[in-house]
């Protein structure tokens, strides 16, 4: 069984990926898709290479790689809805459990987009299912996921631009402060659209 799952990862590796990045665009968006349904992809390495080698059509790549992603989302969300509580609970502990509802409660669209512009080790997928089990709308959750990964992905474009390619592994390697910095600026950026929202809202 081992020999299998390892000669599997290698046909995926030598021969899916290079298929794949041959469709350009495309392909990006169809890594995307499969790294957030099924199998886990090296997703920042992957896009940091394709943006690398098309520069000038950078926003396209991003773009395609968030819409992929966002629709392979639903697959975990899809199975959480499902009846994926008793399945969480058993994968994570009762304070935890608690912890990610309160937040779905308070502001159940930052809950899936501050998630989804974090790098690994994010516990993403867990979001992502906890969404399905909190029964939050398909749309609202779809747009969520795309602006974070759309973001996240748009950092990392313009650290390839500046850096090269190996901007990834600085992703990677720094995957704390980059949270921490993403995060910050996610939550500050929400709280100035919110007040603005406010305040126009009492001018009329």
């Amino acid at each position: 069984m081992k020999h299998f799952f390892l000669r599997l990862a290698a046909y995926w590796k030598l021969i899916v990926l290079p298929a794949l990045a041959k469709l350009g665009i495309w392909g990006a968006g169809a890594v995307a898709l499969l790294d957030s349904s099924t199998i886990p992809v090296p997703m920042d390495a992957y896009l940091a290479i394709a943006i690398w080698n098309a520069k000038g059509n950078f926003w396209a790549y991003v773009l395609m790689a968030a819409l992929g992603s966002s629709i392979g989302s639903l697959f975990p969300y899809v199975l959480g809805r499902a009846g994926g509580e008793l399945f969480l609970m058993k994968r994570i502990n009762r304070e935890r459990f608690d912890g990610i509802r309160a937040r779905f409660e308070r502001q159940e669209f930052l809950a899936v987009m501050i998630p989804s512009m974090l790098p690994p080790p994010t516990p993403w997928k867990v979001f992502i299912f906890a969404a399905g089990v909190f029964e939050m709308r398909i749309v609202p959750f779809m747009g969520a996921v795309f602006c974070g990964r759309l973001v996240r992905w748009l950092i990392l474009a313009f650290l390839v631009l500046k850096l090269g390619p190996g901007a990834a592994d600085l992703v990677a390697h720094h995957a704390l402060a980059t949270m921490c910095v993403v995060g910050a600026l996610a939550v500050g950026g929400f709280a100035i659209w919110w007040r603005r929202k406010k305040r126009a809202g009492a001018i009329q």
